[in-house]
């Protein structure tokens, strides 16, 4: 089947036609990559082995996929790494040419893909952010009327005359989203954009997006965040090795997430021979989503230091149980455990659990985390056999902000006592 991409637009530049149609539709679209065994580095290389080349191995990254996005949705996709989710957007972005199938775009389309494509590190930001908006779709005079906001945005007033070689990373990604969230696009492919910066401008894309969704923009989320995806997202898709696994309610999703990921960890234990036995037995117990709130019972993507801070996790047992544990470890961006704790670490006996049964755990605590991004993982473990047989494991996170940084990875409450003799 041949690819095609169509985009649909009035004259006026509004929706046309397209509107009353899916705004991304892919039809049994696959994708595939040859992976040589020999590659040439040089023509001397080249001319000594000319037949060294022609064996390769097929790495099917997309296979047979379909889905419709309707307008105004925010679709997530979801999948381990490797599992052809960004190679599916950067297809549909135009990034790949598709082997089989048809793609469908109505609308004017801006990839949140690799930001700060395009940039020339010799330029100052003014010169990049006019050639960059312009790439995006914008006209120079849009852009240039549109340059305070981007500046403003990236929070960069200062260094609009320094050249983007001198740029930090996050200053470089603040410069680059800016830029890309100024064009005026109906449909987003956004590709973990939330997984870069710094804490506060994390949570100024989340504003972003949440601004971009009221305004009825179609947007397609590549994520591992699981708690974004139940947030945001109206829809969502897992998918594994190149195929589609479901498409459904986000929470859902996040459980199939979870636990295609919980099996993974299973048998890599199995594969390095664990010291620990990790046992081949159907789950019996499963935590269907965990999250940070605030003490009223609120959801909670930030959260302020210094003040309460509760963890809640859902469980459901499909198998009785008999004192299950139950544990929570905050991770921070660099992969450090920073706060762990568990119902066997506090001695606290859980009970019994009948088959059916969904039980709710909070966990209150002060928040004294330096400020910045943590990763939760949330966990029920068999009493008695160790935290090598966990039946179920989900992961979310939240942003911790601050005033100032005390410079540690926690700002505990202290006080200086100055005598003088």
């Amino acid at each position: 089947m041949s690819a095609t991409v169509s985009e649909e637009r009035s004259a006026d530049g509004g929706p046309g036609p397209a509107a009353t149609r899916p705004s991304v539709a892919v039809r049994n679209v696959s994708k595939s990559f040859r992976l040589p065994h020999q590659q040439y580095h040089t023509l001397k290389e080249r001319a000594l082995h000319p037949l060294r080349a022609r064996t390769f191995d097929i790495l099917q990254a997309v296979q047979d996929v379909s889905l419709e996005v309707a307008p105004g949705e925010f679709f997530g996709i979801v999948g381990r790494n490797g599992s052809g989710k960004s190679t599916l957007l950067k297809c549909l972005a135009g990034i790949y040419n598709i082997d089989e199938g048809e793609l469908e775009i109505n609308g004017r389309l801006s990839p949140f893909i690799e930001l700060g494509v395009g940039f020339n590190p010799d330029l100052t930001a003014r010169d990049n952010v006019i050639i960059n908006a312009i790439m995006l779709g914008l006209s120079r005079k849009e852009a240039r009327e549109r340059f305070d906001d981007i500046i403003a945005f990236a929070e960069l007033e200062e260094f609009i005359d320094l050249k983007l070689k001198n740029y930090s990373s996050g200053m470089y990604v603040r410069l680059a989203f800016a830029t890309a969230v100024q064009v005026d696009a109906d449909i987003l492919l956004i590709d973990e954009v939330l997984a870069v910066g710094d804490a506060a401008f994390q949570q100024k894309c989340f504003d972003e997006f949440t601004r971009l969704q009221a305004a009825g923009r179609t947007i397609l989320f590549v994520t591992h965040d699981m708690a974004s995806v139940e947030r945001f997202c109206n829809r969502a898709m897992l998918i594994e090795r190149g195929r589609i696994v479901d498409i459904g309610e986000p929470s859902s999703i996040a459980r199939q997430y979870n636990q295609l990921n919980f099996r993974r960890m299973r048998q890599e234990a199995a594969d390095r021979g664990a010291e620990v036995e990790v046992p081949d037995r159907p789950l019996i117990a499963e935590v269907q989503n965990a999250w940070f709130e605030s003490e009223p019972g609120e959801i909670a993507v930030t959260v302020q230091q210094r003040e309460p801070c509760v963890v809640r996790m859902n469980v459901h047992f499909i198998s009785p149980l008999d004192d299950p544990i139950f544990a929570i470890t905050l991770q921070n961006e660099s992969g450090q455990s920073v706060f762990s704790t568990s119902t066997d670490a506090q001695r606290i006996t859980t009970g019994h659990f009948d088959a059916g049964t969904t039980a709710t755990i909070r966990i209150p605590f002060e928040n004294w985390l330096a400020p910045g991004r943590y990763r939760l993982f949330a966990a029920v473990v068999r009493s008695g056999f160790g935290a090598a047989e966990i039946h179920a494991h989900v992961s979310s996170s939240v942003i911790v902000l601050a005033d100032r940084a005390g410079g540690g990875m926690t700002d505990l409450p202290s006080r200086f006592e100055i005598e003088r003799e």
